[in-house]
């Protein structure tokens, strides 16, 4: 696959094989390659992730794909273990990727011109080192999130005889620069609590150590959304680029899948902001309790829902509460949703969702308040975010739900009077920023041209 002739430059891309990691990071080589057409990108990623990026390698342009090893022996079954797949590939990875840059330079003919990795793979700027090439990393999740594992070894120093200490994680303390407070709970597992020698805690603890060595750190944000945790992150990173959201930016959004359950038809019938969007992407699933509490508040309160749900969940719910609802137009159960055109549709009032860093930005570009439950990883930390800093959502009582409990955040946000008032002024509030972020000569578009000329350099034309 001779390139010489027509490219100028060879970028290889380091994808973190697992959730949203890998479609997210091609999501921007993709804007980047469409930017500089005369440079090819060399994408890096496990077979089984490759297969559904890449469905056809016809159309990839000025992409190519490789596979590397995943770390799974041959006919291996996971034990089910949590990260025990993570844990395999990491094992492997540092290897893998060195063996595929080398066969990706021999198969296109030129060297490595720059190295663009996930921020997980934190070895690779050693590799960036040995190429003498810049190392560019992409922190997928919010400024809040990358501030606590930056700030890994301060938040120990001062906690570090904290664990177990009854009601310790209740307690909100101001010491991350750029944060004014936070909750202790609410920070990632493997900084204060939890295993703090697990495999992905120490991945996550090299990594904070090895960012300030990146040429430019790019995230999923938009600048205005966390003024002060931008300004610190800023200050101890190199180039530290917020160039989101991506849902306001990605042409793949065009390409979503098909809307094949008539989410956006049946949405055509409800008034504006009266329907609860209800889904917590495609991993967390409420226990079933849970489920149960969730239909029987909509139920109680009467409320509007479009609900996305997996088809071996649904039968967790009342019975005859999917037959009553669809019956009596109250709501509709789907076991997928167009996610970001459901969100965009003036008839979503709330989005009732885990948290998770994209459905938190897609929720805020789209304007739609959130009632958040909260179940792992960055979750809870994005979840203190939107309630208590940016004041856009209600965050479930106790940590689950429940009927009681569901049905006031329901209320709350819902509500014709003027307790949900606040809330949907600020989060108006917030969908103009991100918008102007991305216009020509916002934030976004911006730092968007710094990347395209850490990445590429002069071979954007």
């Amino acid at each position: 696959m001779e390139m010489t002739g027509e490219h100028k430059k060879h970028v290889a891309v380091f994808a973190f094989p697992f959730a949203s990691h890998p479609p997210l990071l091609l999501s921007v080589v993709r804007r980047l390659a469409s930017a500089a057409p005369t440079v090819v990108f060399s994408f890096f990623s496990t077979h089984r992730t490759n297969q559904t990026l890449f469905p056809d390698t016809s159309c990839c342009g000025n992409i190519v794909s490789y596979d590397i090893h995943d770390g799974l022996p041959e006919g291996y079954l996971l034990p089910g273990k949590l990260h025990e797949d993570v844990n395999l590939f990491l094992a492997v990875a540092e290897e893998e990727f060195k063996r595929g840059v080398e066969a990706a330079e021999k198969d296109i003919g030129m060297k490595i011109s720059c190295l663009m990795v996930d921020a997980f793979l934190w070895f690779s700027a050693d590799l960036a080192d040995e190429l003498n090439v810049p190392w560019v990393a992409f922190w997928t999740a919010g400024a809040c999130s990358l501030s606590t594992h930056f700030y890994t070894d301060l938040i120990r120093q001062k906690y570090a005889q904290i664990k177990g200490s009854t009601g310790v994680e209740d307690e909100v303390t101001n010491l991350i620069p750029g944060l004014l407070t936070v909750r202790l709970g609410d920070i990632q597992s493997g900084i204060i609590f939890g295993d703090l020698k697990s495999p992905f805690a120490t991945m996550a603890h090299k990594m904070a150590g090895v960012l300030p060595r990146a040429t430019a750190i790019f995230i999923n944000s938009f600048q205005e959304l966390d003024p002060d945790l931008t300004k610190n992150l800023s200050s101890v990173f190199n180039n530290f680029l917020s160039i989101g959201p991506f849902n306001l930016v990605s042409k793949q959004k065009s390409q979503s899948k098909a809307d094949e359950f008539s989410c956006i038809s049946w949405l055509e019938n409800k008034k504006p902001g009266s329907v609860a969007y209800i889904s917590f992407g495609t991993v967390c699933i409420p226990p079933p309790h849970e489920l149960v509490a969730i239909a029987e508040a909509l139920e109680e309160t009467k409320t509007s829902f479009l609900w996305s749900l997996k088809k071996d969940s649904q039968k967790h719910l009342p019975s005859g509460f999917l037959e009553r609802t669809a019956i009596n137009g109250l709501g509709k159960v789907v076991p997928w949703a167009p996610q970001v055109q459901v969100l965009e549709h003036c008839a979503i009032g709330v989005f009732v969702t885990h948290g998770g860093w994209n459905s938190v930005l897609e929720s805020i570009a789209s304007g739609v308040p959130m009632i958040c439950r909260p179940f792992y990883g960055d979750q809870p930390i994005n979840a203190w975010m939107v309630e208590r800093v940016w004041g856009i959502a209600a965050r479930v009582e106790g940590g689950s739900f429940t009927k009681l409990g569901t049905c006031r955040a329901l209320d709350s946000v819902l509500s014709i009077d003027g307790s949900s008032k606040g809330v949907k002024e600020r989060t108006k509030a917030l969908k103009d920023l991100a918008h102007k972020a991305v216009e020509p000569n916002g934030s976004s578009y911006r730092n968007f041209k710094t990347l395209v000329d850490v990445v590429v350099g002069g071979a954007s034309s």
